[in-house]
């Protein structure tokens, strides 16, 4: 898959194709519907997908401070476009002179000119250019005036829970912040995944009998609510389990709020490295113990629990 930034990104000689456009934060269940159709609109058309992509979050240039917890990294969300059969990634730098561009210029300029755009695959509820005044309403009459196709698509929703929840990346930012990271990976389609790089903590983990890889995430990352977690440890490709705690220790009345992996029978010294943790179930919440035994108890409990969640034996 190509990777291009800027609106000057498009290589020379770029043909016909067809576009999907969005922040698409998570890469969810939605997400990948409205990407899978423009795949395949665009293998019936014999030409390649470009996906359209912003950075930072509008939100955080139209109202500074604002912005949202992130689900996926650029570089992630990259992946896993790339696994739906996306061709090119295009990341626009959303600044203010950017926000102020007219809904008819955005569509001639990114669109028309520089992508010859065959046909462009939204969701319904798209808004674009200054002012969010231009709709898939809009998008269609340009469509027709500039020989493009515009094709809007519902959101999908599932009811699979006991009540139909609409799959959107604020819906599984709420799930995140209560905890509930299998309601967050039945809308994500995988578990939700922190990333960031291990770094130097107390050492008391290691003092217990239980030595933790703290995980400084990356800016705005999507961290679940204070609790322990059976997870993934994800280094280079390899997967292994975890028991994660996320919170600010409060037996030893810490102050900081922090990401610890213990890995699951491995040894290693991870410091340094660039690592990911996949959240798959909730252990218990956070909780303050009387003594170190008590506390020992309960991490004895917690790695025999995320035994059982990851599917493990012994």
């Amino acid at each position: 898959m190509q990777r291009w930034r800027g609106r000057d990104g498009v290589p020379p000689g770029w043909g016909r194709c067809v576009v999907t456009i969005g922040v698409f934060d998570g890469v969810h269940r939605g997400h990948q519907q409205l990407i899978g159709f423009a795949v395949e609109r665009a293998r019936e058309l014999g030409v390649p997908t470009t996906l359209i992509t912003f950075d930072p979050h509008p939100s955080e240039v139209l109202r500074p401070g604002s912005h949202p917890a992130q689900l996926t990294t650029l570089t992630r969300r990259a992946e896993l476009v790339a696994e739906l059969g996306v061709d090119a990634f295009w990341v626009l730098p959303f600044t203010t002179d950017f926000a102020h561009v007219a809904p008819d210029e955005f569509v001639h300029e990114l669109l028309v000119d520089r992508l010859h755009a065959s046909a462009v695959v939204v969701g319904r509820n798209f808004t674009y250019g200054y002012k969010a005044a231009g709709d898939v309403d809009e998008l269609e009459r340009l469509g027709q005036r500039f020989g493009f196709e515009a094709i809007g698509l519902d959101l999908v929703a599932d009811g699979d829970r006991g009540r139909t929840v609409t799959f959107s990346s604020t819906y599984i930012r709420s799930s995140i912040a209560a905890g509930d990271v299998e309601a967050a990976a039945d809308a994500l389609g995988r578990p939700h995944r922190v990333e960031g790089v291990v770094v130097r903590g107390d050492q008391r983990g290691r003092e217990l009998g239980y030595p933790t890889a703290n995980v400084a995430a990356t800016e705005h990352a999507a961290i679940p609510a204070d609790g322990v977690y059976a997870g993934w440890f994800v280094r280079d490709g390899e997967r292994l389990p975890a028991a994660v705690s996320v919170g600010t220790n409060p037996t030893f009345s810490g102050q900081v709020r922090t990401v610890e992996a213990f890995v699951l029978d491995h040894s290693e010294d991870f410091y340094g490295q660039r690592v990911a943790v996949d959240f798959v179930g909730r252990v218990r919440g956070m909780a303050r113990f009387d003594s170190i035994d008590e506390l020992i108890v309960a991490m004895d409990g917690d790695v025999a629990t995320t035994r059982g969640l990851l599917g493990l034996t012994g």
